[in-house]
């Protein structure tokens, strides 16, 4: 089986437009950090699209929230929570996370989730005309634009850090 035929990755890629699922690049090494990403593919950190799911919690319920946040830095609860108006945001656990996303942590794509998910998109990457982005497993990634990872994940665009 070739990597790209990876069930992660092969949802990631129906999830995309053809030409951009042509160009997801499957890495020899996992890239399970913005800084690794950015050393694998040749760019900063910054242009490297982090997606963090997190458990939105309201009235004592979690619920999933994507975060795609650029590699330069890192995303404030406090503010995401209060951007979600969520009592709390925090960190979900491994279980969490693959049954939100059907992936697992280090390989979670911006797309290819089960349902849709709330997603809020760093305002940030805007300053990059290419910004690169997990594709579904820890060694597979794919470049997009700012506007075509708003328009695909349906994302709200916001300033997640301080």
């Amino acid at each position: 089986m070739s990597a790209l035929e990876h069930p992660g990755i092969r949802k990631v890629a129906d999830a995309l437009p053809p030409a951009t699922a042509e160009r997801i690049v499957v890495l020899p090494d996992a890239v399970r950090t913005a800084a690794a990403a950015a050393e694998a593919v040749g760019v900063q950190a910054g242009a490297i699209a982090n997606s963090l799911l997190f458990a939105a919690v309201r009235d004592g319920v979690a619920a999933p929230l994507l975060v795609l946040t650029s590699g330069a830095h890192r995303a404030d609860t406090s503010l995401v929570a209060e951007l979600v108006g969520a009592d709390a945001v925090k960190r979900a656990d491994p279980e969490f996370v693959r049954e939100h996303t059907g992936q697992v942590i280090g390989g979670v794509s911006p797309v290819g989730h089960p349902a849709p998910i709330e997603t809020l998109v760093d305002e940030s990457l805007s300053g990059y005309e290419e910004i690169w982005a997990a594709a579904g497993h820890p060694h597979a990634v794919y470049p997009t634009t700012f506007a075509e990872l708003v328009a695909l994940t349906g994302g709200r665009v916001a300033v997640v850090s301080a």
